[in-house]
């Protein structure tokens, strides 16, 4: 009778992951997982694997946790309590990655929209990574993964000449942009993290800027930029 309904359990969670909304879904699903309805929860969603139980560095934290898993992915369930959602970032290091981690959900019928936004934040990371973020971390790039076809025609709108480059050489203007705007914009910084001069990171950066027909010192041009960016280098390595 408990395997029983603990299998119950779990179907009523499912559906709640899946967004089902019919009357009293929640109530049921509180009752059978012996969960607040109303409680705080947060929905990672990771790449599934064969490491250590997710659910180990959780439980020993004091939270309750629910693995789902679906094909390639593994869906967590946390009962956050007080916590802050920030720290399971750290807590879900172990994971194979990569990882997403959803706004938090207030009460158990939020599931489902935490799962899909969950799933968003895993888009943002690159497959060669094992990172786990949230969301609120990834926001713009989130935008653009979550519109695969408005992506497409700001990559072709922005980098159009960019992609018409032998792929070695776009790949080298790629990555200087990118590291350029992780460096915060300082050439200085760029040019020791891809081992080059300062004037080399400068001279790449103006070609860039002709190629596009933007300028980086404009706001709105700059924001264009990243955000064909993150398309450029997120959706085509989607499957």
């Amino acid at each position: 009778m408990r395997r029983r309904g603990d299998e119950q359990g779990r179907a009523l969670l499912d559906a709640l992951l899946e967004g089902r909304s019919e009357p009293g879904l929640a109530a049921r699903a509180a009752s059978g997982l012996g969960l607040p309805e109303r409680g705080r929860y947060v929905v990672a969603v990771v790449r599934a694997g064969e490491g250590g139980p997710v659910c180990v560095a959780l439980e020993a934290e004091g939270l309750r946790c629910f693995r789902r898993r679906r094909g390639d992915r593994e869906t967590v369930v946390v009962a956050l309590g007080d916590r802050d959602p920030a720290a399971l970032t750290a807590l879900l290091t172990g994971c194979p990655g990569p990882g997403g981690i959803g706004p938090v959900a207030d009460g158990l019928a939020g599931l489902g929209a935490a799962r899909r936004l969950a799933e968003v934040a895993l888009l943002t990371c690159p497959p060669d990574t094992a990172e786990i973020v949230r969301l609120e971390e990834r926001l713009p790039a989130a935008l653009v993964v979550s519109q695969p076809e408005l992506a497409a025609r700001l990559v072709a709108d922005v980098f159009g000449p960019l992609l018409a480059l032998d792929p070695a050489d776009r790949a080298l203007l790629v990555r200087t942009l990118e590291a350029w705007l992780e460096c915060g914009g300082s050439a200085g910084r760029a040019a020791g993290r891809l081992y080059c001069h300062r004037n080399t990171v400068l001279n790449r950066l103006r070609r860039l800027e002709r190629l596009t027909s933007r300028s980086l010192s404009r706001p709105r041009e700059l924001i264009e930029m990243m955000l064909a960016l993150d398309a450029f280098t997120l959706t085509a390595s989607q499957p």
